[in-house]
């Protein structure tokens, strides 16, 4: 009997749909990553999307997309932009920051299935919700737990490890044995080139609402603005280049 529900349940992944959770669903959504996800429920931070995917209006699988990750060491030499460019465009690139099959819905196919009808609308919708394109989607797997064999099913590329820093409310710590895979998806053929070219083009220099952080948060900052480096002189110079860096930017 299970087998034939299983092969039931698998001939219907053509009609999956994916679309954004509506409003009146974020509490169901809310409570079943709360009790189903290994990581918990994670709470919206900045510009937000979360997506259902149902077969015949039963929800199967889940998925949440948020900010991009401040700094990835990896990330960054991929993609070859610099400091002076990288803040302002990370509004161009979404993380991944869950996925949940829902129990019982444990098919071959289901994830990647799910993923990539997802990658085919999130540009869209965007521009919808936040007025801006995106180019690049990203996302960590825990080797410890997982291959990413769902991420490279969808033709994600595995581009290295994170170096093991986990943010904190007042900058990074180190945590042993919590480096990560980081897998990467284009959603444009010249991503690359359109994160790192010195002039944006116009129509991904749009939208992009501030991110509302804690004031906690804000600890983080002149620690990521020191990895800068200063080309002043030290003849004149009264300020550190870290602190002009965070006046302007919560201006």
């Amino acid at each position: 009997m299970i087998k034939i529900i299983i092969e039931a349940k698998s001939m219907t992944l053509q009609t999956i749909t994916v679309r954004p959770v509506l409003k009146e669903e974020e509490q169901e959504y809310i409570k079943l990553m709360a009790k189903h996800h290994y990581l918990g429920f994670a709470p919206k931070i900045g510009e937000t999307m979360w997506y259902v995917a149902t077969v015949d209006k039963e929800w199967v699988s889940l998925i949440g997309f948020s900010v991009s990750a401040l700094k990835c060491k990896v990330r960054d030499q991929w993609i070859g932009w610099t400091y002076r460019y990288q803040f302002d465009r990370l509004k161009l690139i979404v993380n991944n920051n869950r996925f949940l099959i829902l129990p019982g819905w444990h098919i071959n196919n289901l994830g990647s299935r799910t993923i990539s009808l997802c990658l085919k609308r999130i540009v869209d919708d965007c521009v919808r919700f936040f007025g801006h394109k995106i180019v690049l989607v990203e996302t960590f797997v825990d080797p410890d737990l997982y291959l990413g064999t769902v991420y490279r099913a969808s033709n994600w590329l595995y581009i290295g490890d994170t170096k093991g820093f986990r943010r904190k409310s007042r900058g990074y710590a180190k945590e042993i044995g919590n480096s990560k895979m980081v897998f990467v998806r284009p959603l444009h053929r010249d991503a690359r080139r359109i994160l790192s070219q010195s002039i944006l083009e116009k129509s991904y220099n749009t939208g992009g609402k501030k991110m509302k952080i804690k004031a906690e948060h804000m600890y983080s900052l002149p620690d990521f603005f020191k990895s800068v480096d200063d080309p002043r002189r030290e003849q004149g110079k009264r300020h550190q280049l870290s602190e002009m860096f965070l006046c302007v930017l919560i201006r």
